[in-house]
């Protein structure tokens, strides 16, 4: 089974190629994602990047060189994290915070496991979750710098990159904080976030339930279950799997998607549900059917996804909704646009690079998580 997976994977890696990475204007020894597929001039040129959607990028590419190492995949990493450092003109850092933790989580992973040094990098990062911390508030740290929002798609990757980075009294506290503030008792799911002026505030919740946002707790979660080994992170994980299949996957598959930002949100799930999958410590009965679900999740998802994809040219394109058939996009379609800090969805989601990017995410998943059935 894994080696049907790692060939689909594959396959959705040498699309995501060669339909949108790109040199960086022309510079050689880079590489960055062109944001659709077909791309207007302005996209081809990249004045749209989307730094969060390249960071993502980048950890597919360090999944593609772990599940099969080659030269070419190894040097493709170096390409995109030089872009990514170019295109972003001011360093590696910008104003928010859920961004910075996804640049950091790739890094990270690309240094450990591929041993390419990019210690000052993480360190600049890493530097700026912590000290984004605000205990003033309450705890938690701000969707981006002078917001008073603080939500799971800062804090989850936060964790999780702080957790690998050796801050795991950080990382702890962040989680801790995610739970007592963002979690719905009433159906076990991550909200988006909490709106307060202080740790006085009883705040305003944004109860929004987004998919990337249980990943990212889960990611969190199963980070310090591995490293300190308290049983409270692995009894979370173990409920919010439950009520991702219970409340976010009909029939075992994860459902909806979208363009845009959403492209990726799916995606981002797949990845954590699989690391619970292989991750996950511990050998009750609670620890077993929380990594057998996880693991079936992601599978069956991607399985889905697999069968509802177009195939153009030899090679697959995604569907926005991994549980509908795809949907071819042309160059007439309205293009993406970047409104309040969110990138919103092209007429034909499928265009855009973020729900191509998420199916190359899904595959991969897949593979890991066929290793532990």
């Amino acid at each position: 089974m894994q080696h049907e997976w790692a060939e689909r994977a594959d396959a959705a890696e040498e699309a995501m190629v060669s339909r949108h990475v790109r040199r960086l204007w022309a510079l050689p020894g880079t590489a960055l994602g062109v944001v659709a597929w077909p791309p207007v001039r302005r996209e081809r040129l990249y004045f749209s990047w989307h730094y969060w959607w390249q960071a993502h990028l980048l950890d597919c590419v360090v999944d593609a060189a772990l599940r099969d190492p080659t030269p070419k995949r190894r040097r493709r990493i170096t390409k995109i994290a030089r872009a990514h450092r170019v295109r972003n003109i001011t360093g590696w850092t910008n104003n928010y915070y859920d961004d910075m933790a996804w640049l950091g989580i790739a890094l990270e992973r690309a240094q450990r496991l591929h041993h390419l040094d990019y210690r000052n990098a993480i360190q600049d990062l890493e530097s700026e979750l912590f000290d984004a911390w605000a205990p003033a508030a309450g705890g938690g740290i701000p969707w981006c710098k002078r917001s008073d929002f603080y939500n799971t798609p800062a804090n989850g990757p936060a964790a999780i990159m702080l957790a690998r980075t050796g801050r795991l009294w950080r990382a702890q506290a962040i989680a801790d904080w995610m739970d007592e503030k963002l979690r719905d008792p009433f159906t076990g799911l991550m909200f988006d976030g909490i709106r307060t002026d202080g740790a006085d505030s009883p705040g305003v919740l944004d109860r929004e339930i987004y998919s990337y946002c249980q990943g990212v707790a889960l990611g969190a979660e199963t980070e310090l279950a591995v490293r300190l080994g308290a049983p409270r992170h692995r009894h979370r994980v173990h409920a919010l799997v439950e009520a991702i299949d219970k409340r976010l996957a009909e029939d075992g598959l994860i459902v909806g998607g979208g363009g845009g930002d959403g492209g990726l949100f799916n995606g981002i799930l797949a990845r954590y549900l699989a690391l619970v999958a292989v991750e996950l410590p511990g050998e009750q009965a609670e620890d077993v059917r929380a990594r057998r679900t996880a693991a079936q999740i992601v599978l069956d998802s991607a399985e889905a996804a697999w069968e509802n994809r177009l195939q153009v040219e030899g090679l697959p394109l995604f569907g926005r909704d991994w549980t509908t058939p795809a949907h071819l996009p042309g160059l007439g379609d309205g293009i993406a646009t970047f409104t309040g800090g969110t990138v919103r969805s092209s007429d034909i989601a499928e265009r855009d690079f973020s729900v191509q990017l998420g199916g190359w995410m899904l595959m991969e998943a897949a593979y890991v998580a066929s290793g532990a059935i």
